[in-house]
């Protein structure tokens, strides 16, 4: 109870908490008018404008799924299924059942005669949170750090692998949303990097290898969730709405709504959306978002949930495409309220929710459950996220509930600690390497310095979600995290590999420091960020108090060992970019590693590099600036305003080295930037037509059929409370007290634009990711990499496109494309690599067609540029006249 007056508090209805706790089901009764009809309604009017040109335009009904080939199988069992379901069983999929009212973090209700329990849905993107026997992966940043299709695919099969068997049946990752747009934001290393091809390969490979294992994948956040603070509506206060991310169409399309595509081509199950707004409407209740992009131009047969607490109406959430409310509570949690539930079920006898919009969402669940195989053997849960105890609660926040078995302590581990290793190894990106002074030896007399290369001494888990910055850096803090089942801490494996070792602990350098000749300094710094509900050290979830700087003083630690000593390395752990200039150039300072956020293997996975076991493969997801002025003043964190926030993407494509390359800002270390122990010559370049090149995609095929069900709206008595039924306080049941006293009601207000004539076929949809013909591969690039230096290692080849000089659409200078990786190469080893271009690479999207174009020209080329980053192009072909070169000038430094 006292949690639940906390919640009361938090959600600004302290004064309620008294009476509820007295009166419960009268208090209930009292405020869920109040609450929920006021959030729907006149609270959430006041706002500030939205600037002219950014519209969220209406796009009514919700297109059907099933319609996909690939899908059709599993949509053909749904069907046979929901036609027999009754509406309690159909709202009872739909909705969950409340706030910690179940094992995992979200459960929805069950249609136990059709043989589908409880789903479970479960954080996150980079392990099985809030349980035991589970691996703490690298983060999404790590990961894209790679640049390794290989690795993502691994990392994906192994997270899979672990869902599964802990009984997961919707793991809520990858995050591909935020994009990185804002180098501050809380939640970028989460995702893979700040470009839409990063991150489209990152979240595409992840699905595939989570999905090979029967586990249903969920793509977050759509879309536009750039920032932390102030993303939700404050409510039920009604002070202000959630942030509005206010975003044209064409930015939407080629930067922002660029990954989902690639997920959804890759057959995800499952999208959730965002907290925000986008262009002034409610992520999870956009129409144009949902009913438009996803599910009628992307294809998108799954389902759509919101994110917890997300959804603010029930009809109108409905009516825009959702199918499923998590955790199914109103804006409040605790209070036994919902939009839907209860709600649902009378929304559709009363004629509000059309009948057929509700078969669509259950049919949505159902079909993806038989998609990745789940009515085959799967398991139930075997832990909680709520206890680590062996029995305990069935429902936490109930007042009085039965007690479970809640913890099984399955180890689902096996051999995933090497793929972690592998992930963070290849994710360490050497930025400076003066004079070769990296590998080091073994034998070298090694001083290290920061708080950053040991374990939290409080507990490597002690943390809530690891929201504190104590100790080695592994991954940020919010939902996105797991516990870690051990933190192989840097200074334990550096003591394991060299003799001579010596720690200074602390995050200010140490009076008694010795300093003598031929001593090698190593100095751990690190930068945190993480999800808002918590603040670290005046940071809110962004780096709102830190910026760009490292945390503890960490630029003061550098600058006191490189006085001290001549030889300095740095190795930084951090969530992004973080600002180098106070020391770079410092001449001590001879080598820095970027090891991102490593998760368990922080240790063996940076001393594999450190001393040479492994060449450095890792390059930079993002750029780093010289000053975080350096960007563009849109992309820095907005402030509050009153009843909205108004965050508007003026910048458009422009952002991280789009951005810079325009402004001809010379970074400290651009995008992809990575060095290595050895070199790598791009040689026998050749440029190949493949598919003939057309203004627009071929016309694509009309949609195939979709289920069909009886319109005549079920009699009441299905949701009629079942006899001596035992009900739980706060489970959100989808039974009513009096159905049969509900009539069509003809008081609702719907949305502006509301219609249930289905719209037209947009042009540039026709298969999941869109018209298909935007995969057609249009050109290859060939090139033989060899390593010409003296260690194995690997290299990575980067594509990055410039447009014809003569287009009518304005582009970045050069955007990347596509990239590969090779194995590893022995010296004088060569191995062939093919980049392989689409349709969708070389398109814009039109704004007034609706559709992908290609700017072709008679006399100006695509130029195609080939190197190991963005300013590091060496060679390049013309796509005219299929000539490549080398010792060309590359269009940006």
């Amino acid at each position: 109870m006292l949690i639940f007056k906390f919640c009361l508090t938090l959600f600004g209805l302290g004064s309620l908490a008294l009476a509820l706790t007295a009166q419960p089901d009268f208090a209930a009764d009292v405020i869920r008018a109040n609450l929920l009809q006021s959030s729907e309604n006149a609270m959430l009017e006041k706002r500030n404008p939205v600037p002219a040109g950014y519209d969220a335009p209406p796009y009514y009904p919700a297109p059907k799924g099933g319609w996909v080939a690939d899908w059709s199988a599993a949509y053909s069992k749904a069907q046979k299924v929901v036609a027999n379901m009754t509406l309690a069983e159909k709202v009872n999929l739909t909705t969950g059942t409340g706030f910690l009212m179940g094992p995992c973090v979200g459960n929805t209700g069950s249609a136990l005669r059709f043989g589908i329990p409880n789903l479970c849905l479960q954080d996150s993107a980079l392990g099985i949170a809030a349980t035991d026997n589970v691996t703490a992966f690298p983060a999404g940043i790590t990961v894209g750090a790679t640049f390794s299709k290989a690795l993502m695919h691994a990392r994906g099969f192994a997270l899979g692998e672990e869902a599964r068997g802990k009984g997961v049946n919707i793991q809520l990752g990858p995050t591909i949303g935020p994009l990185g747009r804002k180098p501050r934001g809380g939640r970028n290393w989460e995702g893979f990097g700040a470009d839409p091809v990063l991150q489209g390969w990152g979240g595409a490979e992840t699905i595939k290898g989570m999905q090979a294992n029967g586990v249903i994948a969920t793509v977050k956040h759509f879309v536009g969730n750039e920032q932390e603070m102030y993303r939700m509506d404050i409510i039920p206060h009604g002070l202000m709405r959630a942030l509005s991310s206010n975003i044209d169409d064409r930015t939407l399309h080629e930067l922002y709504a660029w990954p989902f595509m690639d997920a959804i081509k890759a057959g995800a199950g499952a999208i959730m959306t965002s907290y925000n707004e986008v262009n002034g409407s409610a992520a999870s209740q956009n129409s144009k978002l949902i009913n438009g992009i996803l599910k009628d131009e992307f294809g998108f047969q799954g389902l759509v949930m919101s994110d917890w607490l997300a959804q603010i109406g029930g009809v109108s959430s409905a009516l825009a495409g959702l199918d499923m409310a998590m955790p199914g509570d109103g804006n409040t949690p605790f209070l036994g309220l919902a939009y839907w539930a209860y709600d649902l079920s009378t929304s559709v006898l009363n004629g509000t929710v059309p009948l057929e919009r509700l078969n669509d969402m259950v049919t949505r669940i159902v079909a993806t459950w038989y998609q990745f195989g789940q009515d085959q053997d799967y398991p139930l849960p075997n832990f909680s996220a709520n206890t680590d105890q062996p029995t305990g609660p069935c429902y936490p926040a109930a007042l009085i509930s039965p007690t479970c078995a809640t913890n099984q302590y399955v180890n689902v581990q096996a051999d995933h600690a090497i793929v972690a290793r592998n992930v963070s190894r290849e994710g360490i990106t050497l930025l400076k390497n003066f004079n070769n002074t990296l590998p080091l030896s073994t034998a070298a007399t090694l001083k290290v310095f920061g708080s950053d290369a040991q374990n939290n001494p409080d507990g490597i888990n002690s943390c809530n979600q690891r929201a504190c910055n104590k100790g080695v850096l592994g991954m940020g803090w919010g939902s996105g995290t797991a516990n870690y089942p051990y933190l192989d801490a840097p200074i334990d494996a550096i003591k394991r590999k060299a003799s001579q070792v010596t720690y200074y602990s602390g995050d200010s350098f140490p009076s008694g420091a010795t300093v003598a000749a031929g001593d090698i300094a190593i100095v751990f710094i690190s930068s945190d960020a993480g999800e808002n509900q918590e603040t670290v050290e005046g940071n809110n979830g962004d780096r709102s108090a830190s910026g760009l700087e490292a945390w503890h003083n960490g630029d003061a630690l550098v600058n006191a060992a490189a006085a001290k000593y001549s030889t300095v390395i740095v190795v930084v752990h951090t969530v992004g970019p973080i600002l180098v200039e106070k020391w770079i150039d410092l001449p001590s300072v001879k080598g820095v590693l970027f090891a991102h956020l490593p998760g368990q293997e922080a240790g063996n996975s940076l001393t594999d590099i450190l001393f040479g076991d492994y060449s450095p493969s890792g390059h930079l997801p993002y750029s780093i600036p010289k000053a975080e002025s350096d960007y563009p003043s849109s992309v820095s964190l907005v402030g509050f305003e009153l009843f909205q926030v108004q965050d508007t993407f003026s910048e458009g494509l422009y952002i991280d080295y789009r951005y810079l390359n325009k402004q001809k800002i010379t970074p400290r270390y651009a995008f992809g930037h990575g060095l290595s122990y050895t070199t790598f010559s791009h040689t026998e370049l050749s440029l190949t037509a493949v598919t003939p090149l057309s203004a627009i995609p071929p016309p694509r095929q009309p949609k195939g059929s979709t289920p069909i069900y009886s319109s005549v709206i079920p009699p009441p008595s299905e949701v009629t409370w079942p006899q001596g039924f035992n009900k739980i306080w706060r489970y959100l049941y989808p039974y009513l007290d009096n159905p049969s006293s509900i009539s069509a009601s003809k008081k609702y207000s719907y949305p502006a634009g509301y219609q249930t004539t289905p719209q037209p076929d947009p042009p540039a949809g026709g298969d999941q990711g869109g018209n298909p013909a935007l995969w057609d591969i249009v050109y290859t690039v060939k090139l033989t990499i060899t390593n010409t230096g003296f260690r194995p290692g690997k290299d990575v080849a980067m594509l990055f496109l410039q447009y014809p000089s003569d287009s009518p659409y304005e582009t970045p200078i050069i955007q990347l494309r596509a990239f590969d990786k090779t194995d590893t190469l022995a010296p004088g080893q060569s191995q062939a690599v093919t980049l392989e271009v689409t349709r969708r690479d070389l398109s814009v999207w039109d704004v007034g067609m609706q559709n992908w174009v290609i700017p072709a020209s008679q006399s100006k080329p695509f130029v195609f540029w080939v190197g190991s980053g963005s300013a590091n192009l060496s060679v390049a072909c013309e796509s005219l006249s299929g000539a490549c070169s080398g010792g060309r000038t590359p269009p940006v430094v």
